[in-house]
């Protein structure tokens, strides 16, 4: 069963949708519950459509500019990589988890204006190492970061198994037969050893 779409005219740019005096087909429940409540849309008429041309060509002009300012971050943001410090445990798993928020965060940081919607992981980062992720600030704009996740202190087991043995192992020492115990730590015969009565 095919839905039924109904034709609206956009007050004002709606993200992933389209500019202001678009004529957009969308489904009769984004429009009921969200897009004429909010007077964010219209339904078109030739008087109103000719009423906001200037507003889409100065929407246009922005989105372009939008578009460039994107492009020169991208170009600036080709081949970065990033480094954070997160809390561990022995085992090298980190308390929390690296998010999208966090790679924000961290590139705005470092001077790039990255919003936390742009970024794409596939899954929150649980462990230290070394991990990739996706910018995408507009459909066609993708960008590779290198993310390493470091500890905040020096992992014992880890630099253990990295270090070689640096000593040579000591001859084994032929175990000795343990002794009998005496009579008094002995258990009574006929009695369970278990907690002492008293």
């Amino acid at each position: 069963m095919a839905t039924k779409k109904v034709e609206l005219l956009l007050n004002r740019t709606i993200e992933n949708l389209g500019l202001v005096g678009d004529v957009v087909r969308v489904k009769p429940g984004f429009a009921r519950n969200y897009l004429l409540p909010h007077a964010f849309a219209e339904a078109p008429t030739p008087e109103k459509i000719e009423a906001l041309k200037d507003q889409r060509a100065a929407a246009q002009a922005e989105l372009a500019k939008l578009r460039a300012a994107r492009e020169a971050l991208m170009a600036r943001m080709e081949g970065v990589s990033i480094k954070l410090i997160r809390s561990v445990n022995d085992q090298g798993v980190l308390y929390g988890a690296v998010t999208q928020r966090d790679i924000s965060d961290q590139l705005v940081a470092d001077g790039y204006a990255v919003d936390m919607r742009a970024v794409r992981l596939q899954n929150p980062i649980r462990r230290i190492g070394s991990y990739s992720c996706t910018i995408q600030l507009d459909r066609d704009l993708r960008t590779e970061l290198s993310i390493e996740v470091l500890p905040d202190r020096t992992l014992e087991i880890l630099t253990a198994a990295a270090e070689p043995a640096a000593e040579e192992p000591e001859a084994p020492v032929a175990e000795e037969a343990p002794a009998p115990a005496p009579e008094s730590e002995a258990p009574a015969k006929g009695k369970k050893p278990g907690k002492a009565k008293g």
